[in-house]
Formats: C-alpha cells, structure tokens, sequence
C-alpha cells in the first residue's frame, strides 16, 4: 500500500472510532435522563403544572417529583415564529396549554405504551374532568396527531372538523391551515403500513 492509501484508511478508522464513541456517549445520556425522569405517574394520579416545554409537552410534578408528559394525541407546530408562515400557533399553543392547565390540579390517564423513546410519559390529561388536548383541538390550538392511534381518536378528528369549520385558531390562516394540511397527509403516510 502506498503511503496516500494508508493516510486515508487512517482518517477512515479514526472517523469510524470517532462515530462509535460519540454513539456510546449518546446512548449513555439518553439512559441517564429516562432515569432522571422523575415521578413515576399512573393512571388517576392528580398532578400539577410546572412549566409548558412546547404545545404538547409539559414538565409536571406529582408531589415532590418531576416527570415530562408528552400529551397524547396532538401534536403543536414550533415555537419558532421563524420556522415558517404558522410559527406564530406554536406559541399560541403554549399559551393555551398554560390556560388551560394553569395552577389546577390535572388527572393523568396514562397511554398503553407508558414511555416514548425520549423518556416522556404518554398520558392524557384531565381538568376538572375535561380532557385538555381535546379543549386545544377545538380550539384550533393545535393538531390531531394521527401517526399513533388512540383510542380517543374519532373524537379529536371531529373536534378537529368542527374546528376547521369554525375557521378557529390554526384554521383561521390560510397559510397555517395549508401547513396542518401537509402535515396530516404526511402523517398518514407515516402511520400507513
């Protein structure tokens, strides 16, 4: 082997150690949060709002301890105004999911998969016995995220409709609107088989 060959299978092997020390790394630290995660929660489990990290996300505490939700069901364009024409709604849905929950206490039914792949409980979350994603897709706060089925489902997507219909939040803007279109046709292709 010339010494041109042996340089670069040199830069190969150190790039490919390099890799594989990073991933290690990166899946140590994804272990270390999912135990830091806090409170285990469980279905009828009373619950209070700490902070909102996105539309369909929360950080709540049960007693003492800290868990992150990620709420069932919905899914919350970015907070970034920014990103694209329907940035603005992401806000508008933290703003809402802060509304919503704001100091009262929440009940918390828990999905049948308890975790996702970041750590985050998937659970539903009730306010005075209301289910608080649903307020928000009637409100047009954010979107029905279809890529998981739930057993909720049919009632979120007509909510949804009737959302829509009423040209609420997210539906009032055409270009918003014309966002949580291609994101629901992708998501079908997504949840397809």
């Amino acid at each position: 082997m010339d010494k041109g060959s042996k340089l670069f299978w040199l830069l190969i092997s150190a790039l490919m150690a390099a890799s594989v020390l990073f991933g290690i790394g990166a899946e140590r630290g994804r272990r270390a949060v999912q135990r830091a995660a806090g409170a285990t929660l469980s279905t009828g489990d009373l619950v209070r709002l700490v902070t909102v990290v996105d539309g369909d996300t929360v950080v709540v505490a049960k007693g003492d301890d800290k868990a992150t939700v990620r709420i069932v069901g919905i899914k919350s364009f970015p907070t970034d105004a920014g990103r694209d024409a329907a940035g603005g709604f992401g806000q508008a849905a933290v703003d809402a999911l802060r509304r919503v929950l704001g100091d009262k206490p929440a009940r918390v039914l828990m999905h049948d998969t308890k975790k996702d792949a970041n750590g985050r409980h998937l659970a539903t979350l009730f306010v005075d016995g209301e289910d608080v994603a649903l307020r928000l897709v009637g409100e047009g706060a954010v979107l029905v995220y279809t890529v998981y089925p739930f057993p909720s489902m049919p009632t979120y997507s007509a909510a949804q409709d009737r959302a829509r219909a009423a040209s609420r939040g997210i539906w009032s803007n055409p270009a918003a609107a014309a966002r949580a279109d291609m994101l629901t046709r992708e998501w079908l292709t997504e949840a397809s088989p």
